[in-house]
């Protein structure tokens, strides 16, 4: 997700601002901030991050940034265990009430649940979500243009038909065996929403500006000239919490700024740190930081479809071999994150034990180019602005690639992007040459790497002979993979990977394909980043849980 913090990464995913901007957005929130702190219920809990998405509606989007949100606002038949690394636990559905077998998955739901306006949440309600989300016979259709590329993934490409007949029950027959399945129903974009508000809207785009969920908060004002969000707490929740009286996210596009607000209690958490912000947050007697072993990746992708140069494996190959990625983990990163040779971080089922980093060899890189007389490349690398947590430095990270590649006679041009929606927007039509990018997982599963971001999700028969990519025009193309590639051999393991239920047989599909990545270079293969949260002393800090997969929980958060 996206950032996808959950990424994907989907994902996750941002806002930038001069210091001019940054200190106004800062002022013009701050005020609204400082008089709602301690109010009833618990008090006001305010989240501070990169970017103002204006769109709320789960089903429009890959940004975590959205799904920060959203995760307050809607439940998922299944949920991650808060602070785990993936472990699934009762959302909508009852505990334990759910099964898998076969082309088959059954869940029963809870009965006492309601949605934000008063009604009650059934199974019909579920069906009108999927609908919406993925069947062009259906009258409220979202629309191919509007739903994002989790449509497909999620549910589109796996579910033939469902089952609401009974009230409490949903029943899904699967196109095919598929192991992921339960793991994508906890995944943000598979949100159930109001079957009473999709019938009502005529426009099923504005759902994004007023959603409503049955989740622990409910959306209470948009305010995009401010750039903030405000969700009130929903007393009739039928899970934990909340233990505040609402949530603002309020927006500060420089993680430095972003840091100090923590630091002098205008906000209480915040994410998407570098490493000198996160030295603030550390020197500081008023903060803390909270991390943990993300379950992430950052990479930057080679469009096949569009740059001609890069259909040559020698010059992929050459490109990592010429980049320092050691150089920027250690040294722009520093020690946020880990230098990788495959798309699986640590803890995830498939990574290959075997791969290691590419090395920085440029004397190697060059003879590989002569070889595949390519010495005179240009080509454009677009970045976005701000931090992720996969990339906390992107122009650093871009002017150390653009440095790296001159070494060898390459030129880069960088086209940085101000805001992280029409970056988004601009790499998912393929207008790049080539770009950063990053995820994080929406359901720790390897599927949701190898399959959702490398894999074109294209018939077989699509791909010509002797080639190993393919336009993203091409029918059923999903723009999740912005490098066009489609090696057959890759996408032939990542299927067989998710249509089985052997855990062994997935794990050493998934090594292969792993390794095949490496191999094919379709993407520098950068970084795993840490998980890093910084959270102001008005937290219990107890009360907040770093989670690598889902989240953030704020309805267990206490402010003292």
């Amino acid at each position: 997700m996206a950032d996808g913090d959950n990424g994907m990464e989907r994902r996750d995913f941002l806002k930038t601002a001069g210091a001019a901007t940054a200190a106004a957005t800062t002022t013009a929130t701050a005020g609204c901030i400082s008089s709602l702190t301690g109010g009833s219920g618990g008090g006001s809990l305010v989240y501070a991050r990169g970017d103002h998405p204006e769109n709320y509606d789960p089903q429009q989007t890959t940004s975590g940034e959205v799904a920060k949100v959203t995760n307050q606002i809607f439940d998922q038949l299944i949920q991650f265990q808060p602070g785990s690394g993936g472990q699934l636990s009762d959302g909508l559905a009852k505990s334990d009430g759910w099964t898998l077998s076969g082309t088959t998955a059954t869940l029963e739901l809870k009965e006492d649940v309601t949605f934000h306006d008063g009604s009650d949440f059934t199974a019909a309600d579920v069906k009108a979500t999927i609908r919406r989300f993925t069947d062009e016979n259906y009258q409220y259709y979202l629309g191919t243009e509007n739903a994002s590329g989790y449509a497909g993934f999620t549910f589109g490409n796996w579910v033939d038909s469902i089952d609401a007949s009974s009230e409490y029950t949903v029943e899904f027959t699967l196109t095919q065996k598929y192991a992921p399945f339960l793991r994508n129903l906890a995944m943000f974009a598979a949100a159930i929403l109001s079957q009473d508000q999709i019938t009502s809207l005529d426009d099923q785009t504005a759902l994004g500006t007023d959603p409503i969920g049955t989740g622990p908060f409910s959306f209470d004002e948009l305010d995009n000239s401010n750039q903030r969000v405000r969700l009130a707490a929903n007393d009739d929740y039928f899970g934990d919490g909340p233990n505040v009286g609402e949530v603002i996210f309020k927006t500060i596009g420089q993680n430095s700024s972003r840091a100090q607000d923590v630091v002098n209690g205008d906000s209480h958490i915040t994410d998407n740190l570098g490493a000198e912000s996160s030295t603030t947050i550390e020197e500081a007697d008023t903060a803390q930081i909270k991390s943990k072993p993300g379950i992430n990746t950052g990479y930057m992708a080679f469009n096949m479809a569009r740059k001609e140069a890069f259909r040559d494996r020698r010059v992929r190959r050459a490109i990592s071999l010429a980049v320092n990625t050691e150089a920027i983990v250690n040294d722009i990163y520093q020690g946020f994150a880990v230098q990788t040779g495959q798309p699986l971080p640590e803890g995830v089922m498939g990574r290959n034990p075997n791969v290691e980093p590419y090395p920085t060899d440029k004397e190697q890189a060059q003879s590989l180019l002569e070889e595949a007389g390519q010495t005179d490349i240009e080509f454009e690398l677009a970045t976005f602005s701000n931090p992720r947590g996969y990339n906390p430095s992107p122009i650093q990270t871009a002017n150390q690639v653009k440095s790296d590649l001159e070494e060898i006679g390459l030129s880069v041009n960088i086209n940085q992007f101000s805001t992280f929606s029409s970056y988004l927007d601009y790499t998912s039509a393929g207008n790049h040459d080539a770009c950063f990018l990053g995820w994080y997982t929406d359901n720790a599963d390897p599927d949701n790497f190898l399959y959702v971001l490398l894999d074109p999700k294209v018939d077989m028969d699509a791909v010509p002979d002797g080639q190993d990519w393919v336009s993203f025009d091409t029918e059923g193309y999903s723009t999740l993979n912005v490098g066009g590639w489609a090696n057959t051999e890759y996408m032939q393991l990542v299927r067989d990977g998710q249509s089985t239920y052997d855990e062994a047989t997935r794990k050493q599909k998934y090594q292969q394909a792993s390794k095949l990545a490496h191999d094919e270079a379709p993407w520098i293969f950068v970084d795993h980043a840490k998980t890093i949260r910084a959270i102001n002393e008005a937290v219990v800090s107890d009360s907040f849980t770093v989670s690598s997969v889902g989240g953030p929980y704020l309805e267990l958060v206490e402010l003292q």
